[in-house]
């Protein structure tokens, strides 16, 4: 049998009909005493078996007269002539997936990578999916898989890490492109995975690792450096005003000696020059009491 033609499947309606059938015979065979209504019944519910059959909800098929297209039947009962009116297979319209993967693909800067996407599908015009490609859902898988390698050699490996959406979308378009002349509709493509070699991810995390240092190290270089300009925009202001200077002073020595039981030794030069007014001063400031 061709493969793109369905296998008989008989109907629940069919199978009801032919066992009526069957029955109704019997009682007329017995009725009468005689064998013929059983033969003319066991032969009407046989054709009907093959004439009746069904198709679901989401489903779709074609109806051939001596190998000739006639329409498309379904979902729900439908009548053909056995042995004339043959099928071809059931066409599903739900959205499907298919998983599709490349293996050891090397990229746009030459790194092996292994790649595994999922692309969600459907058939919009059945005719289309049965008349024109003989295997649509194998079809779809192989297209999936040549444009997946295709567009891993299109993009470098920070591309692919860092934009799965964006080739997702690259995917999905030139699939779309291709399977719309099919009847197939390609609704999106999923980059699930990117894998690459264990020694090359050693090396990405080193460098990773080195990159981070570099940048700690700016940070704290600028800063640094903003300090060093802050420090001397303040030299220039305590030069020309000493009064300043002395404040600034007065209040590291507050800061020095404000918590409890701390102590400070300061010079008694550096008290004068302060104009703290001698260490009776310096001990109101720290609330400590003269002894």
């Amino acid at each position: 049998m061709r493969s793109d033609r369905v296998p008989f499947k008989a109907s629940p309606v069919g199978v009801v009909l032919l066992v009526i059938s069957f029955v109704a015979g019997a009682g007329v065979s017995a009725l009468l005493h005689n064998d013929a209504p059983m033969a003319v019944c066991a032969l009407a519910g046989l054709y009907l078996l093959f004439a009746v059959r069904m198709a679901d909800q989401w489903e779709k098929v074609a109806v051939l007269r001596f190998g000739k297209y006639i329409g498309l039947r379904g979902p729900g009962l439908f009548y053909v002539i056995p042995v004339v009116d043959t099928l071809s297979r059931y066409v599903d319209q739900r959205v499907r997936v298919a998983n599709v993967s490349a293996e050891s693909t090397l990229t746009r800067d030459t790194v092996p990578v292994n790649v595994d996407a999922i692309v969600f599908w459907m058939v919009w015009n059945a005719e289309k999916s049965i008349l024109e490609v003989q295997d649509f859902a194998q079809a779809v898988q192989f297209s999936a898989q040549t444009a997946l390698r295709e567009s891993i050699g299109r993009h470098e490996l920070h591309q692919m890490v860092a934009e799965r959406e964006m080739m997702g979308k690259e995917l999905q378009r030139i699939l779309d492109e291709k399977t719309t002349a099919w009847g197939i509709t390609v609704q999106s493509v999923e980059i699930r995975d990117v894998q690459i070699p264990p020694e090359l991810q050693d090396a990405m995390s080193r460098e990773a690792q080195a990159e981070r240092e570099r940048r700690a190290r700016i940070i704290l270089g600028t800063a640094e450096t903003e300090i060093a300009e802050k420090f001397g925009q303040a030299a220039l202001t305590y030069q020309h005003n000493p009064v300043a200077l002395h404040l600034r002073a007065m209040n590291m020595l507050y800061e020095a000696i404000k918590e409890k039981g701390a102590m400070v030794v300061v010079p008694s030069s550096a008290v004068e020059t302060m104009g703290l007014g001698g260490m009776l001063g310096v001990a109101s400031m720290g609330g400590a009491k003269p002894q």
